[in-house]
């Protein structure tokens, strides 16, 4: 297959996954709101709290091992090799399998002295809840980790939106019949927590039947090379395929790597309900918790994009290093980092200038919006944080990630302890940020010092610094304008009016940033271009408008 071929699939990968990100965790937003309106905030702290234990439950369970079926594959599909392919991926899916399966009943059985280690014992429904997912989603992830290797994201894509999707309709369903029958709330943040368990099994089965097709045509679609034009090294890997221990070697360390957003996440859990405990009673903590968990969903969106992107350049790195193409190196870690800094970067600070009509909106208050204003900057580190992991990981830097991850968490659990008690939920959020720049620094750093990174100041800090000013100063003044139209209307202040100033802000700054973008150059035509489907016709459409030279 040419260069040009592969980079087309890269990209058409790329924009499969960021379309089924995008959706999937828009569903996954929409199932977070209804369980604050019906349960409250008390069992909306209870469901934040377990969840991060269970994102990074099922990261343990993984053992990084999709990451390490994806390098292999993709080398074994580079080297013609398909039955390594397939072995590699029968021996993850059984480690993977009885990984989860394991965690899931020490999770259940050992749910009691886990919140007492946390603090809550309102927890424990929700803890023995979530054990189930943990049966069947590390299975789930491997068979997609094989898929991403052959460059072939649609398995992926179609298993995620199929997956929130029936979790969403798992976690309302229960959540209806919980609250209709005067559940308390940890009892309907338990039954918001099976919700993961059964989208797990309906995105399990969707990868399952695309493995069933892929193995019927897979001599055709990935040929095994004739023996007599195999290296003897690649003869006896096609014999003795890839040990455990080497997937595990490469898979330990990008499990570490996966933790970013989940571990930070997880110091909260184990710092913030304490701390808040302090100044009141258990209750009154969880309710406090749920309001500063009321951001996090937006911002997952944008750190939910970054995570689907990265599993398509964990195996183009790894491709373009095993031919030796530097330039291609360079070309993709440049690019990819200097787009996510700045789509990182307008999320938040979109966020940030609309975060009370959003809070209300969708919450029903405008309660801990200072605080949501915070946490909206999160997504700029976190996003960048994530991408440079994966750009790492791909070049073989597995290790780097993860202790960078540790610093940053060590330092957020140190803010916590220095300003939650001054400052309550805002306090957490301003550790939030730092801690996720601090780790998106650190991961930057090393890329630059290898030498595969060139970022000029001005596509970096310049252009993007006027480009988020006009888009900041847009959104608020047209969400301001909404308002003003509402109260003369005779229909402000309510959720309505909220909905309309958010959406109108929205989009107000998402055109300045498209065409501010365009202006100051930070989007060329070429790269336009590369984009499937609408790009090359937008790029025509522009240059007529003399937006491009």
């Amino acid at each position: 297959m040419t260069s040009n071929s592969q980079g087309s699939k890269l990209l058409q990968g790329a924009f499969i996954l960021s379309a089924a990100a995008i959706f999937s965790k828009l569903i996954g937003t929409l199932q977070k709101i209804p369980l604050q309106n019906l349960g409250g905030d008390a069992a909306f702290g209870i469901y934040n709290t377990v969840y991060p234990l269970y994102t990074i439950l099922v990261t343990v369970a993984m053992l990084g091992l999709p990451a390490a079926i994806s390098r292999f594959v993709a080398e074994a599909s580079a080297a013609q090799d398909a039955q390594k392919g397939r072995r590699v991926l029968l021996l993850s899916a059984g480690i993977t399998a009885a990984s989860g399966l394991l965690l899931g009943i020490l999770v259940y059985a050992g749910a009691p002295l886990i919140a007492g280690w946390v603090g809550s014992s309102h927890i424990v429904p929700a803890l023995r809840s979530s054990a189930w997912g943990l049966a069947v989603v590390p299975l789930m992830a491997a068979l997609r980790g094989y898929f991403q290797g052959l460059h072939n994201m649609m398995p992926t894509a179609v298993s995620q939106v199929v997956e929130q999707s029936v979790r969403v309709a798992v976690m309302i369903a229960l959540l209806l019949y919980l609250t209709g029958a005067g559940a308390d709330a940890a009892g309907i943040a338990a039954g918001a927590m099976l919700g993961p368990a059964g989208g797990g099994i309906a995105g399990l089965g969707v990868m399952l039947l695309y493995w069933r097709s892929h193995r019927r045509g897979l001599p055709d679609r990935l040929p095994q090379a004739p023996l007599k034009n195999r290296t003897a090294s690649a003869v006896r890997s096609a014999k003795q395929g890839v040990p455990a221990r080497e997937l595990l070697a490469y898979g330990l360390p990008v499990m570490l790597g996966a933790l970013a957003v989940p571990l930070i996440g997880l110091v909260d859990v184990f710092t913030v309900p304490r701390l808040l405990t302090g100044s009141s009673s258990e209750t009154a903590a969880m309710a406090q918790f749920g309001i500063y968990n009321r951001g996090l969903p937006l911002v997952q969106i944008v750190t939910m994009l970054a995570t689907s992107l990265s599993v398509v350049f964990i195996p183009a790195l790894a491709e373009a290093k095993y031919q030796r193409d530097e330039a291609l190196i360079r070309t993709r870690i440049t690019l990819s980092l200097r787009w996510f800094w700045l789509l990182g970067l307008a999320a938040s600070v979109g966020l940030a200038v609309l975060a009370e009509p959003v809070n209300t909106a969708l919450y029903g208050d405008a309660a801990g919006s200072g605080a949501m204003t915070w946490l909206a900057f999160t997504a700029a580190g976190g996003t960048v944080s994530i991408i440079s992991a994966a750009l790492l990981q791909g070049l073989g830097a597995v290790r780097a990630p993860a202790l960078t991850l540790l610093a940053a968490a060590a330092l957020k659990a140190a803010l916590n302890l220095l300003l939650v008690p001054q400052q309550g939920i805002t306090g957490a959020a301003i550790a939030g940020v730092a801690a996720h720049l601090f780790a998106a620094a650190l991961n930057v750093l090393l890329l630059y010092r290898q030498g595969h990174l060139r970022l000029r100041a001005a596509d970096v800090l310049l252009k993007p610094a006027a480009l988020l000013a006009g888009l900041g100063l847009a959104a608020a003044a047209v969400s301001h304008g909404a308002a003003r139209a509402a109260d003369a209307a005779g229909f402000g202040g309510g959720r309505t009016a909220a909905l309309a100033q958010s959406l109108l802000g929205v989009l107000a700054g998402c055109a300045v940033f498209a065409l501010g973008a365009v202006a100051l150059r930070l989007l060329s035509e070429s790269e336009l271009r590369q984009l499937p489907g609408f790009g090359p016709r937008l790029a025509d459409k522009l240059k007529k408008l003399r937006l491009f030279p």
